[in-house]
């Protein structure tokens, strides 16, 4: 998922490290057994999307498609995601590979936008927090960096085997 050269500007950068993100939760989520990622290693958390690695790849492939949708209300682009499911390890993998290259085509072209033309897109989440372009991006990098801990914290508790540790 990494790419070899860098894209310019401010959104530009932003992208490069959510592919960065996305490239560490890949790798890791990759040395995960099948049995280990379907596996239900937290019966006791209320959040149903945190169960199994399963449940948080699910999430996060679901989170990566609504981050884009977000965007491309604010640039008046239809959006075309998926249905949201579970799926397998591989499956998850290419999903996500694919909510990325879904944001990519969101803010082609638009890389370069100035910090006046960014901070003028008002983005209010489903969740209440409201962002510009720059900041739901930063928010999706590091949903992706706290979900890979939180994959990593399940490997290390001993509640995910992974053939050669982390």
């Amino acid at each position: 998922m990494m790419r070899k050269s860098y894209r310019s500007g401010a959104l530009g950068a932003l992208m490069d490290e959510y592919e960065r993100a996305a490239s560490e939760l890949t790798r890791l989520v990759e040395q995960i057994p099948d049995e280990d990622f379907v596996r239900i290693v937290d019966s006791q958390t209320k959040d149903e999307d945190c169960r199994s690695v399963q449940t948080i790849m699910a999430h996060v492939v679901r989170a990566g498609y609504g981050y884009a949708d977000y965007i491309r209300e604010q640039f008046s682009i239809t959006s075309s995601r998926p249905q949201p499911r579970l799926l397998s390890r591989r499956e998850s993998l290419e999903q996500l590979g694919a909510a990325l290259q879904y944001t990519i085509e969101t803010l082609e072209g638009r890389w370069e936008m100035s910090a006046e033309e960014i901070s003028g897109i008002v983005i209010k989440s489903r969740w209440g927090a409201v962002y510009d372009v720059e900041g739901l991006l930063e928010h999706a990098i590091v949903h992706l960096l706290r979900h890979r801990r939180q994959v990593e914290k399940f490997i290390w508790l001993g509640k995910i085997t992974v053939p050669h540790g982390v």
